[in-house]
């Protein structure tokens, strides 16, 4: 760092408040510039009473009805946040043709001008605290715009400029201070559109209904990619970057990359095919190679999330749906078939037993009637009575979150208890040979 050029930054910091001072003096003693003083108090005072009769009449304009979701209701609920800068920008404005009347008339306009830059500079304080939420920009705002529109207002503007001679070097390459500056700024508020834009992207496809859940997510991360990959071009463009000089390093990197994050890269083109492919979707219960099982609730570039049904979460890389056996029990609106199996008492006519089950068990909201009916068959003849079982159909996951089966169950319980048909307990017939023998007390 150059300690002559900080030397001459500072020597231009002192006259600048050497003038500041001076330039008070004069407005102290200059009837014109009271005259403009009591400009500036009137301007104030008619931006609040225009403000007060103003922002009622833009929130009732500007609110939409609670279940108004289209884009003129997003564009209306958008505008009327910014309904606190109407006292700062109006004030701004009346300033400005009060500065053009005294200009005309006094040939004078140093005061008003500087307070219609105050003006500006409370705008900005109160974008930043009253309008702005996001963490990133509220950071830059509070850090950048806020002592820039400082600057403006005192008139160091053009001194905040003399940061492009603080030079910071780093190896063959040397970087200015205000270049710094300015591609903080410029880049928070490109990426920050573009987050913006890939909300409203994702959700719209959300809302495509008549699209496959795969398809959706793939549509989704695909608008991510271009839109951030778009927002990095901008701001290389309007930084004077050329991508060409970040050839060599990007192939660097991706070499680096290629070496160290081989599992990484493998899970992400993992993800790429299972959403082209459509295998895994949202909403699919499937159980693991290694015996887990749950919902998938989530599929990121990189992995996928399974719920379990105990409300735990399981992380699977996106590589093991496409190297490793992977059951899918179900997929968007498809049936599955369960079957319950039980006994009825060898001293039952079994002839009535299947009418009787599929009778009861139809009566179940969840059991479909197609595509297969509830079936009722004997399984085999056992040591306490004859097995059977009944199969049936529903749309679902038999798991702790529906108990299909143990409903079906109750069901056939209840049938057989009213048609008088007894379930059997295990039984067994003990015979003794030979003679028992007691012993003498």
């Amino acid at each position: 760092m150059d300690l002559r050029q900080q030397l001459e930054i500072i020597q231009k910091a002192i006259q600048y408040a050497t003038q500041g001072c001076e330039l008070a003096k004069s407005w102290l003693l200059s009837p014109a510039a009271w005259s403009q003083f009591a400009i500036l108090i009137a301007a104030y005072l008619l931006a609040v009473f225009l403000t007060r009769k103003l922002r009622p009449f833009a929130a009732r304009l500007l609110t939409p009805q609670a279940e108004q979701q289209n884009i003129f209701a997003k564009a209306r609920r958008f505008v009327l946040i910014f309904t606190p800068l109407f006292l700062p920008l109006l004030a701004y404005g009346l300033t400005g043709l009060g500065e053009s009347v005294t200009r005309s008339i006094l040939a004078s306009g140093e005061v008003i001008a500087f307070g219609k830059r105050v003006f500006l500079f409370l705008a900005a304080c109160t974008l930043v605290d009253r309008i702005t939420k996001d963490r990133l920009l509220k950071l830059l705002g509070k850090f950048v715009l806020v002592p820039m529109a400082a600057c403006h207002a005192v008139g160091l503007l053009e001194f905040a400029a003399n940061l492009d001679m603080m030079v910071f070097p780093l190896g063959n390459l040397s970087f200015a201070l205000l270049f710094l500056v300015r591609f903080a700024v410029l880049g928070g508020i490109i990426f920050w559109f573009g987050r913006w834009s890939n909300d409203q992207s994702s959700s719209f496809i959300a809302k495509q209904e008549e699209m496959r859940p795969a398809t959706r997510e793939l549509a989704s991360k695909t608008a991510e990619i271009v839109i951030f990959c778009a927002a990095f071009l901008v701001l290389m463009n309007i930084m004077g970057i050329s991508l060409t000089s970040l050839a060599v390093l990007g192939g660097a990197i991706g070499v680096g990359l290629g070496f160290g994050l081989q599992k990484t890269a493998s899970n992400f083109i993992s993800g790429v095919i299972l959403l082209l492919e459509g295998r895994a979707t949202i909403g699919d219960y499937v159980e693991l190679d290694g015996g887990e099982a749950g919902t998938i609730v989530k599929i990121t570039a990189r992995v996928a999330i399974l719920e379990t049904y105990d409300g735990r979460w399981i992380v699977v890389p996106n590589e093991d749906f496409i190297t490793t056996r992977v059951v899918y029990h179900s997929d968007s609106g498809s049936a599955n078939r369960y079957e319950a199996p039980f006994s009825a008492s060898y001293d039952t006519d079994i002839n009535l037993v299947p009418d009787i089950v599929e009778k009861a068990v139809s009566k179940h909201p969840e059991v479909l009637a197609e595509p297969f009916r509830r079936d009722c068959g004997q399984r085999s003849f056992g040591h306490s009575g004859v097995n059977f079982a009944v199969e049936f159909w529903v749309n679902g996951i038999d798991h702790r979150l529906h108990n299909f089966t143990s409903d079906v169950l109750f069901i056939v319980w209840n049938a057989l208890k009213e048609n008088g048909i007894e379930i059997p307990y295990l039984q067994r017939i003990v015979e003794l040979k030979g003679e028992i023998r007691t012993r003498a007390t």
